[in-house]
């Protein structure tokens, strides 16, 4: 077994016809292109893919190799994930040749691999370089080509970095400097995510509500604050690949996600000194007013330095928990308490503070000047709610949300109803009734 480290980018023409002149920078060795062919497999009732594992066979240079990939962690396009890898003389399954442990409990290999059919595949070429950067060698690959499902296909164009010896943080130093150049961005779908898309005959992808964080059981306050920025991060990669296929509204979404990476900075700000965050601060402020501009192009905003470094910014703090240099030992018993405790006071927080905004009547000029504050309280609501259960929470956050898309779109004539409906419903966390 090996786990991977690897981070995934789309590439514009530009910046692969420049990846060579920007790669000479550092040692490395570059090997020439070469053809690949993967050829993915699934039963008629998705097996593999419900039990989040995948499995391909890869073609290069007459041999063959078979692979699976098993439930692994991915943080904004970081992927580690466990992978098996046997080698086979020709394209046809073995599952038996894999480690028996690695398959569902009672699962049966010989049944699985009758039932297993091919589901698409991608033909591309290869080129690849490994670069010595810091104490890391790095292997850059540069894959062009396509995805295939029957009569549907979509291009390839990506460039991946995978960690073949040293530390994660050389790798994401290095996607850093990559990153400045412009022409790339951090793709949330692999070429799996794409094929078995296709399979499925391309149904369209559709703008979704930021969904109510869903905390693990017992989980503490720092393990909530990783997947609060987890959940707003997931939230931008969906629709930020729904905006590129040409989705305006997707754009909103979008910046919902940045204001949400915004509020969750707020919220743990109590805990989280700002000097631990200072860059990726500095980054969300430039990356803001360009989001914010309804003229803005995705096909070039989503390419631009500033866009990247943002992402690869908030990546880098999650994956080598940036913030633990500045916490002292009562910050981390602090860090360390019951994220429930600490989310029903936070909650509290945050009701009262939208009973004081909208107690009273307001007039237009007065409504538009709580719109900011109102979306950074709903924000907070998702991210703090998830202890509780939906039938319970949505009411009152979807209560919010009404007022909030009437003054967005500005319809007079709902504000004021709008508002007693929020305010009639009574406060579900915690004491929530005390304060």
């Amino acid at each position: 077994m090996t786990v991977e480290i690897e981070l995934k980018f789309i590439a514009a023409p530009q910046a692969v016809a420049a990846l060579p002149q920007w790669l000479a920078a550092w040692p490395h060795q570059h090997s020439a292109p070469q053809k690949l062919t993967n050829i993915y497999f699934e039963t008629a009732d998705n097996f593999l893919r419900n039990h989040d594992m995948g499995l391909r066979i890869r073609g290069f240079d007459d041999r063959y190799e078979m692979t699976i990939k098993t439930a692994g962690k991915v943080v904004a396009g970081l992927h580690q994930r466990p992978e098996y890898n046997v080698a086979i003389a020709e394209p046809q399954l073995a599952l038996a040749q894999f480690p028996a442990d690695i398959w569902p409990q009672d699962c049966d290999i010989a049944a699985l691999q009758q039932a297993l059919q091919p589901l698409f595949r991608t033909d591309f070429a290869r080129e690849k370089w490994v670069v010595t950067y810091g104490q890391s060698e790095i292997e850059i690959g540069l894959d062009q080509g396509e995805v295939r499902a029957g009569d549907l296909s979509e291009a390839l164009s990506e460039i991946e970095l995978e960690l073949l010896k040293g530390n994660t943080a050389d790798l994401l130093a290095l996607a850093g400097e990559l990153a400045a150049h412009g022409g790339l961005r951090q793709g949330s779908l692999s070429k799996a995510a794409r094929g078995y898309h296709l399979a499925q005959g391309n149904p369209p992808r559709e703008v979704r509500p930021l969904r109510v964080l869903k905390p693990a059981a017992k989980a503490t306050v720092e393990q909530g604050m990783i997947a609060a920025f987890e959940l707003a991060l997931n939230h931008w990669q969906y629709h930020e690949e729904l905006w590129l296929r040409g989705d305006a509204q997707a754009r909103g979404a979008v910046l919902e996600a940045v204001g949400t990476i915004r509020q969750a900075l707020v919220i743990f700000g109590g805990l989280v000194p700002r000097k631990a965050s200072a860059d990726l601060r500095a980054r969300l402020t430039e990356l803001e007013p360009l989001l914010a501009d309804k003229a803005a192009q995705p096909e070039s905003l989503c390419y631009s330095a500033a866009y990247l470094q943002c992402k690869l910014a908030l990546t880098s703090w999650l994956v080598r928990g940036a913030w633990r240099p500045f916490i002292d030992a009562k910050g981390q018993a602090k860090l360390d308490g019951s994220f429930k405790r600490f989310s029903d006071i936070m909650l509290g927080r945050s009701g009262a503070e939208l009973k004081e905004a909208f107690s009273r009547t307001l007039n237009e000029d007065e409504y538009q000047e709580q719109l900011p504050r109102l979306t950074r309280q709903i924000s907070a609501l998702v991210l703090l709610s998830g202890a509780y259960p939906d039938e319970q929470t949505g009411p009152y956050i979807d209560a919010w949300r009404e007022l909030q898309a009437a003054l967005s779109e500005r319809r007079q004539g709902w504000y004021e109803a709008s508002r007693k409906q929020a305010l009639s419903h009574a406060p579900f966390w915690l004491n929530g009734a005390l304060r």
